[in-house]
């Protein structure tokens, strides 16, 4: 299995990191525009791989990705460089969009051409806007968005804290937009299968002023990290390589990762069955009402903001068209 990770910044080495730990991957090559940077990075887990199980980790160039199985793209300017920091901003993440769609407009085509049977799975933030773009240049439906994968896990996390219960007990999910008009799921959130809120009332919990204090973690939990250690790596890291390794296994768990949607005609976060081509189908959860227009707001945001990125053919023109894709 060969995995092919393009970028080597902080979320990239932590991604491959994790690539290494886990095991699932035979070969995984690491390219970035800096090539001194992708070498320190291989050269320094490098060291790590005889603890681990056996794997070929090597830095290249966009042609050794030829024959990657999986490819995962996380180049590209992050929130600290570009301003988008600002708890007050609507814009958020998106504010990246148009500086990094430059940059996967440049190296899109490559990767094409190297690795034209790849899955892709986009992490750059605005991941969303991105993975439709990316969708439209390689003329395929293999995009993925690691979308609210990390969102999500911050939600079970922060709800697990309040109850004194281990995370993986707390299923609870962020639909949406990676970013700052996603969709918190509390009314699907349970601990151990009981409703979030009858349990909270159980135990005397404040709902509302939990809800309030979660809401805020998880929407701007990237902000507070960054403040703290300059990049949000680790987790994201983590959560990919977990998804990396349910496409290269074709393992189909139903996730909470974007793809382009039929149905909100952009890409978004739903719970989505993720196996070797990527999404296979999403499963729209139950949600009230208001949280349904929540998400219906949440996708006119990222249609209008893919709109801005996404490329045009004229009449009779050369290319690949995003309903045409195959």
């Amino acid at each position: 299995m060969k995995i092919g990770v393009i970028g080597g910044g902080a979320v990239g080495a932590a991604v491959t990191s994790a690539l290494v730990h886990r095991g699932f991957a035979g070969e995984i090559v690491l390219v970035d525009a800096d090539d001194k940077r992708a070498e320190g990075v291989t050269l320094d887990l490098g060291a790590a791989v005889p603890l681990c199980p056996p794997v070929v980790l090597r830095s290249g160039g966009m042609a050794d990705l030829t024959a990657a199985d999986v490819v995962v793209i996380t180049a590209g300017v992050n929130e600290r460089g570009e301003g988008a920091t600002d708890r007050t901003d609507p814009d958020g993440r998106l504010r990246l969009l148009e500086r990094n769609a430059e940059i996967y407009r440049s190296l899109i085509p490559s990767l094409q051409m190297a690795a034209p049977d790849a899955t892709v799975l986009v992490v750059t933030d605005p991941p969303d806007p991105l993975a439709e773009l990316t969708r439209a240049l390689l003329g395929h439906g293999r995009v993925v968005s690691s979308g609210t994968i990390i969102d999500s896990l911050r939600f079970r996390v922060r709800l697990a804290q309040a109850f004194g219960v281990a995370a993986r007990d707390v299923q609870a999910t962020v639909v949406g937009e990676h970013g700052v008009s996603e969709v918190l799921l509390w009314s699907s959130a349970t601990i151990a299968g009981t409703p979030v809120e009858h349990g909270g009332q159980q135990i005397g919990l404040d709902l509302p002023r939990l809800r309030e204090e979660v809401e805020q973690a998880v929407r701007y939990a990237n902000i507070d990290i960054i403040a703290g250690i300059g990049a949000s790596q680790y987790g994201i890291g983590a959560a990919t390589a977990a998804l990396t390794q349910c496409v290269a296994r074709d393992e189909r768990r139903v996730l909470p990762v974007a793809a382009h949607s039929e149905r909100w005609a952009t890409t978004l976060s739903l719970p989505s069955v993720l196996g070797a081509r990527g999404v296979v189908r999403t499963c729209e959860p139950s949600m009230t009402a208001e949280e349904h227009d929540a998400l219906a707001r949440s996708a006119e945001t990222l249609r209008e903001a893919a709109a801005t990125v996404l490329p045009t053919f004229p009449p009779g023109g050369q290319g690949h068209r995003p309903h045409a894709l195959r």
